[in-house]
């Protein structure tokens, strides 16, 4: 099932996020090159994927709050062109494409970022839900992106460089730069669907798990996975100096981790049922995933 709905899913986001291009035209050509030359760059669209999962697993279809899910996607491109910045993680590669600082200047790629973050609000308000339940949407976003969430998160990255953090630390810096924008996916698609105080709660859980769990193998991925797979050269954590889960245990350590909080964050879901069958494959997905 999850193989069959993410095809499926992901040409309509693709298509979804290139009419929104075309409906919100940038002054300088320049600098919409820069956004299409990002945002159009494939992957995986896992926060659109989990915004309209979550909708589906409350009983909503899913696809009808694409508009959102495509929000959500832009903030997630501006945060991967401003963290291959030289002054950030300094990557030559992202999606197997040269970075948008690589091909546009640093300059350009900063502004291409920053107007990818301001359009996302514009989209998400131009999704079809009850007004309170889209201001409230709209906070999500906010948080998650911001300094309490993603940019937080980043910063503490940041400031980490070259030290030697504990475990805690490493959680808290990676629930702000990588699990907020899941946990705000997670927690849109529910709102916009309707879900019931039950319902968001557990998937508030799932979406913590979710985060910490992909996190985990995206650190593992950095030591032995594939760079063709990727998109991008493995080994940047240890050329940065960072402490990851792999670093601070061991890579068994780190994979055994990964399948206890994956383990955990199905358990969320029994409140559910089978309406979430498609996030506990996401589940599934993220112990296997080789890019």
């Amino acid at each position: 099932m999850l193989k069959e709905i993410w095809q499926e899913r992901l040409q309509l986001v693709e298509a979804q996020l290139e009419k929104e291009l075309k409906a919100n035209p940038s002054l300088d050509s320049k600098l919409g090159e820069a956004m299409e030359y990002s945002l159009m760059a494939g992957g995986k669209r896992m926060r659109p994927m989990l915004l309209m999962a979550a909708a589906d697993a409350v009983g909503r279809k899913g696809t009808d709050f694409l508009t959102a899910a495509c929000a959500m996607e832009m903030i997630h491109t501006y945060s991967l062109i401003h963290d291959d910045l030289p002054a950030m993680d300094n990557d030559d590669y992202r999606r197997g494409k040269l970075t948008n600082h690589k091909v546009y200047g640093d300059g350009m790629a900063i502004l291409a970022g920053d107007a990818l973050l301001t359009l996302a609000f514009e989209v998400v308000l131009r999704q079809e839900a009850d007004p309170a339940v889209k201001l409230a949407v709209v906070r999500e976003f906010a948080i998650a992106a911001g300094q309490s969430g993603m940019v937080g998160g980043q910063a503490m990255d940041l400031e980490a460089e070259g030290q030697k953090i504990d475990m805690g630390t490493l959680q808290q810096l990676h629930m702000g730069k990588t699990g907020a924008l899941f946990h705000a996916a997670i927690r849109s698609g529910a709102m916009l669907a309707g879900a019931s105080e039950e319902e968001l709660a557990a998937l508030t859980t799932y979406a913590d798990k979710f985060g910490l769990a992909f996190q985990i193998t995206d650190d593992i991925l950095d030591v032995n996975g594939d760079e063709a797979l990727i998109g991008k050269p493995v080994g940047s954590d240890e050329r940065n100096d960072k402490s990851t889960y792999v670093t601070l245990t061991s890579l068994e350590e780190a994979r055994k981790l990964a399948e206890e909080t994956a383990a955990e964050a199905v358990a969320a879901l029994a409140p559910l049922g089978e309406k979430a069958g498609f996030l506990r494959e996401l589940v599934e997905y993220l112990l296997k995933r080789n890019k």
